[in-house]
């Protein structure tokens, strides 16, 4: 596990606590436009971090024009002040497998974690937690704190989706739903729960509930200062269950655009923040009252 060495924030994730010491280096003049900074090697020795933390310093530091970074070369001193900032914290639009994972796994680097899910299923969600899970296992992060909160359909009444093409009264790709959402749902809890079995993570939880409403969009709100929305799309498709082939209308998750909007570089009166209070509100006010716990095995 990397706790960083030398002038290092404990507050901050290590790999953002260097690039804020070279940042004020190269600012300062230790580093002039033109010179050549340390090699990773001698970063990663310096800092007493893995060279994986000191190229993510690194690529912080590229991404705000301080330096120009490639492999065999080194890196190069750009300028000592940041590229002018776009005047939105958010990032652009990502596939669903793709942009969850991405904050997420940065979700992971904070103290204290939390995570609150609304959507059809769980594999989403699952695919994302993947590597932030393996970096907890590994030693390389160490979080205080997980809590995650997943609201779900209610997989016993009727849903608008997933249903059969020609017979909407067909209850098996309900059925199909129900079989999904269990495995899912239940290899999630099992890894999240784990850290806690191992004593990796101090404090950990993790509730499921139900809601009667079949989600035509999916919500993540990821340590309550960011959140991801997207849209589910209807689609018609083949699927085979229990030795049958059926044709049925479905949602398209994975491959579902999700969009960004972060309150925590924008100010308190900016769009950002007001959309992910309000969205923060709107799912408490779910969880609160009309939401039932879900069981997942019978």
């Amino acid at each position: 596990m990397d706790v960083g060495g030398e002038g290092l924030d404990p507050a901050v994730p290590p790999y953002r606590g260097i690039s804020q010491v070279l940042r004020g280096e190269i600012r300062s003049g230790l580093y002039r436009v033109g010179s050549q900074i340390p090699t990773q090697q001698s970063l990663a020795r310096r800092f007493a971090v893995s060279r994986v933390t000191v190229q993510r310093a690194l690529e912080e530091l590229r991404s705000e024009g301080f330096i120009d970074s490639q492999r065999g070369r080194g890196s190069y001193v750009l300028s000592n002040v940041p590229r002018p900032r776009e005047t939105t914290s958010r990032s652009l639009p990502g596939t669903s497998g793709v942009a969850l994972a991405k904050h997420i796994n940065t979700a992971f680097e904070a103290p204290r974690v939390t995570l609150d899910v609304f959507s059809l299923t769980t594999e989403s969600l699952n695919a994302a937690l993947a590597l932030p899970l393996l970096r907890v296992r590994g030693g390389e992060i160490r979080p205080e704190s997980v809590r995650v909160r997943i609201l779900l359909p209610n997989l016993e009444g009727p849903l608008a989706v997933p249903r059969r093409v020609g017979d909407p009264e067909d209850d098996l790709p309900l059925k199909r739903l129900r079989e999904l959402v269990r495995n899912h749902t239940g290899t999630l809890v099992s890894s999240i729960v784990a850290l806690s079995d191992l004593g990796l993570v101090s404090d950990v939880s993790v509730e499921v509930k139900s809601v009667a409403a079949t989600p035509l969009t999916k919500v993540y709100l990821i340590n309550e200062t960011e959140s991801l929305h997207g849209f589910y799309s209807v689609v018609e498709r083949p699927v085979l269950y229990r030795g049958e082939e059926m044709r049925i209308y479905d949602f398209l998750g994975l491959g579902s655009m999700l969009f960004h909007c972060s309150a925590a570089a924008a100010g308190p009166d900016s769009y950002d923040s007001a959309f992910v209070e309000q969205s923060k509100a709107w799912f408490e006010s779910l969880w609160s009252t009309i939401a039932q716990p879900l069981t997942l095995f019978e």
